[in-house]
């Protein structure tokens, strides 16, 4: 039987486990990836390891998401990311250069190679043929210390692409119509591979906007074979050594297949407030608009804008807009600029950003109260947006500024009928990929060999083994989708401490209560309660660091999304899955036990667990976890694991 491509790459990196379904697997890392709000821990936790270097292929480091630096925090941040990258030797992107996604797909992304990286949209250059997987810090950091990336083998599942986009019908499109069949729990424990006669029609940028958004699918990972529009592009930013060809055996076999017919996709949107709640553009025509971003990793490239600058050439953004373009990398700008576009579309009325990930975690440009904002990003989560009760709007640059030309949202195609004159503007690549290389320092022009840590960077908080008895609260009881923004919001004001734990911790789940953090420290123990899908959306390990460092044993949930799911291994908090009815009859305040000797049970392989609620019942709770980790979890978390077994043996663990 033939490979999928998938398990090509897989296959070609695999040092434990088989490819089969369910299993657990350990995979060869040949790049890894962080940005600012993950890497200070990813860094922290590499030297708490005793690591000394590198062992990767390649490691960059880039600084996207405080680029603006409001406080001495964000740039002490920025300065230590700095110093680490070149005591330990990583690339290093400057602040302002853009977003780890766009600056990793333009100078590092290669066909072939797997890539790890501590943000979750880093399958981006899926679109080029990379296996690339988003993970929490702890994950990367032991794998750039040479350890193996351990993982549940996805299924791989096919999206037969047919046909060609029609008129004013977009890659963004194409992404929104998985999200609208399938759901944002539709690729749990998933990679979709892309094939058909279809995918030849749509260029590598095209394509890594459909492989990043595919994280919003709840997708382990996405990807597309290369052909010659992969050669071609690699030809076009500089790095032609880099192609290789990739495609599924003629024989391979998939779990599952889809067919999307890319003649039939007209211009969709997402409505507040989840990726997923998405329709026909003409079914909410007529809303009046008062905030347009173009920009974000997901369309923030040259040929994500350019249309915009076309279709605004010789016109003005309605005078109840405000038009903002955020560029995903400075290399954007740059080329923008010096074609002439910026000076089009700042007469035009358009405002530019720094190529920061900033507004789409609520850094600048937050929508005004009772507003609504068309944005081009991946994510319009409640509250993401940095204000709570926003009313975010997801589409493509082409739809976004139909809307910012009319003040409403209007299908770009009635737009161009209306006006008589407006045309697609289309998908062009520029012969080059021109732009400065001047902030990315390589490892062998770092300036720092020593950290540089300033007041706001503390240690990485350890936990102990787990015990033999569980008890305590419930502490909050959620609801289905709650995202690691809930957990961990993302805004300015609070990521500033993501290096100084005992801080961060104070806002733990405080946009779901804001007497959680208290409540949790005065318990001494206590478990949170949860629906389905509990912590989907951003990697960030903090979601599941500042729980433990709080006093949270474990959590209950019908699901978890799998990056939480492991963060949660990662730092010795016990993951347990619950029916709908136990769900419903827990209430916040129940007195929780775990009847077991828990320690015992987790390392004996023990799948089922007694929960005693308030002395008056019993329910069951399951276990999903393979004999890695629950020796992670037994023995307190991962960064414990490691250092345990580093002392045994007198060398890093690979682990």
């Amino acid at each position: 039987m033939g490979q999928t491509l998938t398990e090509q790459i897989l296959d070609d990196h695999l040092v434990e486990g088989d490819l089969e379904p369910g299993e657990e697997i350990g995979i060869e890392i040949d790049q890894v990836l962080t940005q600012d709000t993950t890497g200070t821990l990813v860094w922290l936790q590499f030297e708490a390891l005793g690591l000394d270097e590198v062992q990767t292929e390649l490691a960059a480091q880039y600084c996207d998401h405080q680029t603006y630096q409001f406080d001495f925090k964000n740039t002490d941040d920025h300065r230590f990311l700095r110093s680490a990258a070149g005591t330990f030797g990583a690339y290093f992107s400057r602040p302002g250069n853009g977003i780890c996604h766009n600056v990793h797909k333009e100078n590092f992304a290669a066909p072939g190679k797997t890539l790890l990286g501590s943000d979750s949209h880093t399958p981006t250059p899926g679109g080029l043929g990379q296996l690339a997987i988003g993970s929490g810090g702890l994950d990367v950091a032991v794998a750039m210390g040479g350890g193996a990336y351990y993982i549940e083998m996805p299924e791989v599942v096919e999206v037969r692409l047919e046909g060609e986009l029609p008129e004013w019908a977009t890659a963004k499109d194409v992404i929104l119509e998985m999200l609208r069949r399938l759901s944002v729990k539709g690729g749990v424990g998933k990679i979709f591979e892309y094939t058909g006669p279809g995918v030849e029609t749509l260029s590598v940028p095209e394509r890594t906007t459909i492989t990043n958004m595919g994280t919003e699918l709840g997708a382990t990972s996405s990807i597309f074979p290369t052909d010659e529009n992969t050669k071609d592009w690699l030809e076009r930013v500089g790095r032609p050594d880099d192609y290789e060809e990739l495609t599924p055996d003629e024989d391979a076999e998939y779990h599952d297949s889809i067919t999307i017919d890319l003649s039939d996709i007209e211009p969709l949107i997402a409505k507040p407030s989840m990726p997923d709640n998405v329709v026909p553009v003409r079914e909410v025509a007529g809303e009046s608009v008062d905030q347009v971003i173009i920009g974000s990793c997901t369309n923030g490239g040259y040929p994500d804008i350019l249309p915009a600058a076309k279709m605004l050439e010789g016109r003005e953004v309605d005078m109840r807009t405000e038009m903002i373009i955020a560029p995903g990398s400075k290399q954007a700008s740059e080329m923008l600029a010096r074609e002439g576009w910026t000076a089009e579309l700042m007469a035009a009325g358009v405002n530019f950003s720094e190529a920061t990930c900033g507004a789409c975690i609520g850094i600048g440009h937050v929508p005004a109260s009772d507003s609504v904002s068309l944005r081009t990003f991946n994510r319009n989560f409640e509250g993401r947006s940095g204000i709570e009760d926003d009313s975010v709007y997801l589409c493509s640059p082409e739809v976004a500024t139909a809307a910012a030309i009319a003040g409403e949202i209007v299908d770009p195609r009635d737009l161009a009928e209306e006006l008589g004159d407006l045309e697609d503007p289309g998908f062009e690549l520029p012969d080059k990929y021109t732009g400065s290389k001047a902030d990315i320092i390589e490892p062998d022009e770092a300036v720092d060999d020593d950290l540089v840590k300033g007041p706001n960077i503390g240690d990485v908080p350890l936990k102990d083994p787990l015990d033999a008895h569980l008890e305590g609260p419930a502490l909050l009881k959620m609801d289905d989708n709650i995202t690691t923004d809930h957990i961990i919001p993302a805004t300015q004001d609070i990521l500033m401490y993501r290096s100084n734990i005992p801080k961060l911790s104070e806002f733990t789940l405080s946009r779901v209560d804001d007497s959680f953090a208290d409540r949790a420290l005065e318990s001494d123990g206590g478990f949170l309660v949860a629906g389905e899908n509990y912590g989907q959306g951003s990697s960030r390990e903090h979601a599941a660091l500042c729980p433990m460092y709080l006093g949270v044993e474990g959590v209950l949930a019908q699901s978890f999304a799998r990056i939480h799911k492991a963060n949660l291994f990662n730092f010795g908090l016990l993951p347990l899955e619950i029916d709908a009815e136990t769900y419903e009859r827990i209430e916040q305040g129940d007195d929780i036990e775990i009847v077991d000797d828990v320690a015992e049970a987790v390392r004996s392989g023990q799948e089922e667990f007694t929960i005693r609620v308030n002395d008056d019942w019993e329910a069951t709770g399951y276990l999903d976890a393979s004999a890695r980790e629950r020796e992670i979890l037994a023995d307190g978390g991962k960064l414990a694991h490691v250092k345990a077994k580093h002392e045994e043996s007198g060398a890093p663990a690979d682990d």
